[in-house]
C-alpha cells in the first residue's frame, strides 16, 4: 500500500474520529443532565439525545451539495469547524434549548463527514486497497467511541456537577487539529475531473498519488467513464435504481440492528441489569475495545473475504446474541453474562455492518452521482438512527418506559430484523471487492442506461 495514500486517507478519515467520539460521548452525559434539567422521557429523547442526530440526518441529506460545488477537501475542512463549535457550546449551555442547537450544529458534521470522507478516500484509492482505507473512517469512528467512553469514565467525579461540560467540551481540541491537517491534503482527481473540468490538476494529483504511467491510464478511464454521462441528471431516475435500493437496505439494516441504540445507551442499559452508575461506565469501555479490536480484523478481511463474506458472518452473530441479550434479561440472568453477549453483538457489528457500509455505499454509484448516492444512503441511515434514538427513551425509560419493568422484547424486535438482513445479503447484495469504482458501475448494469 502507497504510504502516501495511506496518510491521505488516515488524515481524511480522523473525521470518522470526531464522529464517533461526538455521537458515544453523550452517553456520559444522559443522566446527569436528565436530572439537572429534569426532563420528561419525550422531551429527554427528543432535544438531548436524538437533537445532533437530526443534525446528522440534515448533514448527510444535505452533504453531496458542498461536495460537489466545493469539493471533497473544504468539505471536509469545514466539518471540522463545526465539530469544535458544537464542543464548545454545548460544554457552556445554560439550558436544555441551548445545548440541543449546538448538538444540531455538531450533527450537521457528523452527517456531512459521513458522506465527503468515505467517498474522497473510495476516489484517492486503487480497487486493491480501497475497502481497507475506505474502511478506516470506520476505524477512526469506533476509535472515537473508545476514546469517548474512556474520556467519560476518567471525568466522572472530575469537577462533581460539571463533569458532563468537560465531557463534552474536550472533543473542541482534535476538532482544532483535525481541521488544520486537512488543509494539506489533495483535492480529489475525480471531482477535478467530472466538476471542475480541470485535467492538468486532476492529472498532478494523479502523478502524485501513484506514477505518471498509471496517472495517464488512470485519467483516461476517469475521462472515458465521465464522458459517456455528460450532462445533469437526478439521482433518482430508473437508470440508478439498483444502487439506490442496496444503500437504502444496508443502511436501513444497518440502524434496525440496534447499534445505536447500544451505543447511546449502554451506560442505562447496563445500569438495568444491575451495575452500579461508576461500574457502568466502565463496562462501556469494554465495549469501546471490543468494537476497536474486531474493526481492526474487519479491515484486515474486506479486500481478502469481500464485502458479503462479512455481512453474512455479522449478521449471524448479530441474531445470535441478540436473541441472548433478550433471553438474558427476560430470565434474569446475571449482568456479567448480559455484558459478555452485548459484547459478541458489538463483535458482530465491527466485523459486519461497521466494516462494510461505508466502503460499499461509495462504490456502487458512479462517478457523476457518487455525492449524492453517498447522501442518500448516509441520509437513510441516520433517520432510523435518529428515530431510533429518539423513541428509545419512551420504550426503555425505569420510570415511564413501555417495557420499564423489563426490556427483552426490544432485542427480540432487533434480532428479527437481523433475520431480514442476512436473507438480504445471500439474495441481493453483490460482491464489489477487487474492481475499480467505474466498473462497479457496469457491474450493476448503470452505465450507458437511460
Amino acid at each position: 500500500m502507497d504510504k502516501r495514500i495511506f496518510q491521505i486517507s488516515i488524515t481524511a478519515a480522523l473525521a470518522g474520529f470526531l464522529f464517533g467520539f461526538d455521537t458515544v460521548v453523550i452517553s456520559g452525559a444522559n443522566l446527569p443532565i436528565k436530572e439537572l434539567w429534569n426532563t420528561s422521557p419525550w422531551f429527554h429523547g427528543t432535544f438531548i439525545m436524538s437533537m445532533a442526530l437530526w443534525g446528522t440526518v440534515a448533514g448527510s441529506l444535505l452533504g453531496g451539495i458542498p461536495c460537489d460545488r466545493f469539493g471533497r477537501k473544504k468539505t471536509l475542512f469545514w466539518i471540522g469547524v463545526l465539530y469544535f463549535i458544537s464542543a464548545m457550546g454545548s460544554a457552556m449551555a445554560v439550558d436544555p434549548y441551548m445545548f440541543s442547537f449546538f448538538r444540531f450544529i455538531g450533527g450537521l458534521g457528523v452527517g456531512a463527514s459521513s458522506v465527503a470522507a468515505p467517498i474522497y478516500i473510495s476516489e484517492i484509492s486503487s480497487s486493491k486497497n480501497r475497502g481497507q482505507l475506505v474502511a478506516l473512517y470506520q476505524f477512526n469512528i469506533v476509535f472515537g467511541i473508545f476514546l469517548a467512553f474512556i474520556s467519560n469514565y476518567l471525568l466522572k467525579g472530575f469537577d462533581g456537577a460539571n463533569d458532563w461540560r468537560w465531557m463534552l467540551g474536550v472533543e473542541a481540541i482534535p476538532a482544532l487539529i483535525y481541521s488544520i491537517l486537512v488543509l494539506k491534503i489533495p483535492n480529489s482527481p475525480r471531482w477535478l475531473v467530472i466538476t471542475k473540468k480541470d485535467d492538468v490538476a486532476a492529472l498532478k494529483t494523479l502523478e502524485f498519488l501513484s506514477n505518471k504511467e498509471h496517472a495517464k491510464e488512470k485519467l483516461i478511464e476517469i475521462k472515458t467513464s465521465s464522458d459517456k454521462d455528460k450532462g445533469k441528471e437526478s439521482l433518482f431516475t430508473l437508470k440508478y435504481k439498483t444502487p439506490l435500493i442496496l444503500a437504502f437496505l444496508l443502511a436501513f439494516f444497518n440502524q434496525l440492528s440496534g447499534i445505536n441504540f447500544i451505543l447511546y445507551y449502554a451506560p442505562e442499559i447496563l445500569e438495568r441489569a444491575g451495575l452500579a452508575a461508576k461500574e457502568s461506565l466502565f463496562s462501556s469501555i469494554s465495549i469501546g475495545i471490543v468494537n476497536l479490536i474486531f474493526t481492526l480484523v474487519g479491515i484486515r478481511l474486506i479486500d481478502k473475504m469481500g464485502r458479503r463474506q462479512l455481512m453474512k458472518i455479522g449478521s449471524i452473530g448479530y441474531i445470535l446474541s441478540l436473541s441472548m441479550v433478550g433471553w438474558c434479561f427476560y430470565t434474569g440472568a446475571s449482568s456479567t453474562l448480559l455484558l459478555i453477549f452485548i459484547l459478541v453483538f458489538i463483535a458482530s457489528h465491527a466485523i459486519g455492518q461497521g466494516a462494510v457500509i461505508w466502503v460499499f455505499i461509495s462504490e456502487i454509484f458512479p462517478n457523476k452521482v457518487r455525492a449524492f448516492g453517498q447522501a442518500w444512503g448516509t441520509g437513510t441511515h441516520w433517520v432510523f438512527a435518529a428515530i431510533i434514538t429518539l423513541i428509545t427513551p419512551i420504550f426503555l425509560d425505569a420510570n415511564d418506559g413501555i417495557f420499564k419493568d423489563n426490556p427483552w422484547p426490544i432485542f427480540v424486535f432487533f434480532a428479527i430484523m437481523m433475520v431480514l438482513q442476512l436473507l438480504f445479503v445471500l439474495f441481493m447484495m453483490p460482491e464489489t471487492k477487487g474492481i475499480s469504482l467505474e466498473e462497479i458501475s457496469k457491474k450493476l448494469g448503470i452505465t450507458n442506461k437511460k
